[in-house]
């Protein structure tokens, strides 16, 4: 039986790759991922009603983040190497978490 090269198995593969490449990194490289995905969420959650409650418009809010969001995924386009350096893993992490927090935030309060 031949298998065929489609788009879900190439997504697959895509998977498998970037699974094994969090499982076998060194423990800096994993523990600073974590970290960061939590201190994204941590920044996520707390910086958007502390600016909601300073501004008092939570559009504003919102854009104001989508924007630093969008920049540093402009910015991320330009690292090319493929191990990221700690600095971009880091960031990219925060950002994660940043959009994760938001995003159940939303589901929580249902809107």
């Amino acid at each position: 039986m031949t298998t065929h090269l489609t788009r879900y198995e190439q997504f697959q593969r895509r998977i498998a790759v970037q699974l094994t490449r969090l499982l076998a990194g060194s423990w800096r490289r994993r523990s600073l991922g974590v970290l960061s995905l939590l201190l994204g969420f941590m920044l996520g959650s707390n910086f958007t009603m502390y600016w909601f409650e300073e501004i008092g418009q939570r559009p504003v809010v919102v854009f104001l983040m989508v924007v630093v969001i969008e920049l540093l995924i402009r910015a991320r386009t330009y690292t090319k190497r493929e191990p990221w350096p700690l600095g971009w893993l880091a960031l990219d992490n925060i950002r994660i978490g940043c959009v994760f927090s938001v995003v159940f935030e939303a589901y929580k309060l249902g809107s």
